[in-house]
């Protein structure tokens, strides 16, 4: 059985989740979100697609409602014993069996805790399921119960963190290698990968962002690979991945010359940078460093640039994205605790000039304040 972490570990944090029901007055908790399940068990697959719920009832007590395709997935990834399929058929509906497994429990008239934000729980399953358990129990959105715990690393989750960021480092070394004039955008992508691999990393929870030219200004992966001008821009937020732990960097480089504006905004992304650094320490509040973000873009005449949120917690997540809860946006009242890990991005997009400057770095919290965990310069490298 191939677990990335210790039965302590995993003890504990089954530990942390009971607790939590107690509190919160769930007699069983209903997971459909995939980190959910990878963080309390280990179980590791993508087949979260398709409708799958881990139920974990106040005894402790924890079976697994899936397809055939994951029975070995679970198998060889998990500590679930308790595995039950449901069968692919017309007209099926798994929420039926799902509510056999509930009567075995004995959770008919209990209150129940769902995770109804969930990439894998589609709005027509959610339909079925809460069909399926009207008038047979109560339910509550329990979405953030475990959220809220995975939000803390661990000792054994800040190894692969950082892990995560050591590969993130060799992906710029890439980058600052291969991205030239005439080169075309795919075969940096493919060096960037290729290092990640080699180095045992995983695939990310999202596709790297990639864009040159016009398309240096965007926020979100597209598909068109252009080949970079001898007078360029180029944007790319990419992350490391290990064990499914991120850690995330971001960077726009001029190509050929760097635009004198360009040096402007890149003195303000650092700036700002430094300044939400010294914000990101534990007992202040989150939407506290964005606030900083915000003043600091404001007050060098960026207003228009810069966005509404300046990054967000990292860790476990799997596709379709990497962004873990909390963001840091204002008025965010989460507050800061050592153990958090947050990538916290520096975002200018000059539309008027169709300059884009971007930097962002992934940071541990500690006791005394955080550690940045991408070793490389943040200067402005032109190639």
């Amino acid at each position: 059985m191939g677990l990335h972490f210790s039965k302590e570990e995993f003890r504990v944090r089954k530990s942390k989740v009971l607790d939590s029901m107690k509190d919160q007055n769930i007699d069983a908790l209903l997971m459909f979100r995939q980190e959910s399940m990878y963080w309390l068990t280990g179980y590791d697959t993508f087949g979260y697609v398709f409708f799958q719920t881990l139920i974990l009832d106040e005894k402790g007590n924890t079976i697994l409602l899936t397809r055939a395709p994951d029975l070995r997935q679970a198998q060889n990834t998990s500590n679930i014993k308790d595995i039950r399929i449901w069968v692919d058929k017309d007209e099926s509906n798994p929420t039926d069996d799902l509510k056999v497994i509930l009567d075995e429990l004995n959770l008919q008239g209990k209150k129940l805790g769902i995770e109804y934000d969930a990439y894998g729980l589609t709005g027509k399953n959610t339909l079925k399921l809460n069909k399926s358990l009207e008038n047979y129990c109560s339910v509550e959105d329990k979405s953030d119960l475990i959220t809220k715990l995975r939000v803390v690393k661990s000792k054994e989750e800040i190894v692969y963190v950082k892990k995560a960021a050591e590969l993130a480092d060799q992906a710029l070394d890439e980058v600052w290698k291969y991205a030239k004039a005439g080169v075309n955008e795919s075969k940096i992508l493919a060096e960037m990968n290729k290092v990640i691999f080699e180095g045992g990393g995983d695939y990310p929870a999202n596709e790297f962002i990639i864009g040159s030219g016009k398309n240096a200004l965007l926020c979100r992966y597209q598909s068109e690979k252009q080949t970079l001008n001898d007078q360029d821009q180029l944007t790319i937020e990419w992350a490391g991945t290990y064990r499914h732990y991120h850690s995330a960097m971001f960077r726009t480089i001029p190509i050929g010359k760097a635009d004198p504006k360009h040096h402007k905004m890149h003195e303000a992304c650092v700036e700002a940078l430094k300044n939400c650094e010294n914000k990101l320490k534990p007992g202040n509040k989150i939407g506290e460093v964005f606030d900083v973000h915000a003043k600091t873009f404001d007050d060098l005449g960026f207003n228009k640039a810069r966005m509404n949120a300046c990054g967000y917690s990292l860790g476990t997540t799997f596709a379709p994205n990497w962004m873990d809860w909390p963001m840091l946006y204002t008025g965010n009242p989460y507050v800061i605790e050592p153990g958090n890990v947050f990538f916290m991005h520096m975002i200018l997009m000059d539309s008027e000039n169709q300059l884009a400057m971007n930097l962002g770095e992934t940071y541990l919290v500690t006791e005394q304040g955080n550690e940045r965990l991408g070793k490389q310069k943040i200067d402005l490298v032109v190639l």
